[in-house]
C-alpha cells in the first residue's frame, strides 16, 4: 500500500496539523517518484483525508464549511505534488490541457469523500 509510508511519517510527528500534512505530502512525493497509478493516488487521497478530518473536526473555532475547505485544500496540494507521476510521458501534451479539469474532478470526489468519512470519524 503506497499510503503506509506517508501515513507513518505524518502520525509519528508531535506537530501541528499543517506540519503533518507537509510530512505526508513530502513522503508521498518520494514514494511516487518512480510513478503512480490513479488507484494509488486515490489511496493517498483517502489516507490524507483520514489524517486531516479527525483533526479539523475537533477544532471548535472553525465553522463546518471552513473545515471542509481546509481538507479540500490539502487534497489539492497532494494533487499538485504527485498527480503528474500518474500520467504516461506520451500523454503529457493532453495532460497539460486536461490537468485543471482533472484537478477539479479530484477535488469534487474528495468533497464527496469528506461527506462519507465525517460520520465514520464522529461515530
Amino acid at each position: 500500500m503506497i499510503s503506509s509510508e506517508p501515513v507513518a511519517a505524518a502520525t509519528n510527528l508531535d506537530a501541528n496539523l499543517l506540519e503533518k500534512i507537509k510530512a505526508f505530502i513530502s513522503t508521498a512525493k518520494s514514494a511516487a517518484a518512480d510513478g503512480l497509478t490513479w488507484a494509488e493516488f486515490a489511496d493517498l487521497m483517502l489516507a490524507l483525508l483520514r489524517l486531516v478530518i479527525p483533526a479539523i473536526d475537533a477544532a471548535k473555532f472553525v465553522s463546518g464549511p471552513e473545515k471542509k475547505a481546509f481538507a479540500l485544500k490539502a487534497v489539492g496540494k497532494l494533487f499538485d505534488a504527485v498527480a503528474d507521476k500518474a500520467v504516461p510521458v506520451a500523454l503529457w501534451p493532453i495532460w497539460l490541457i486536461v490537468r485543471p479539469a482533472v484537478r477539479s474532478l479530484v477535488i469534487a470526489m474528495a468533497s464527496g469523500a469528506v461527506e462519507q468519512l465525517l460520520p465514520l470519524v464522529r461515530g
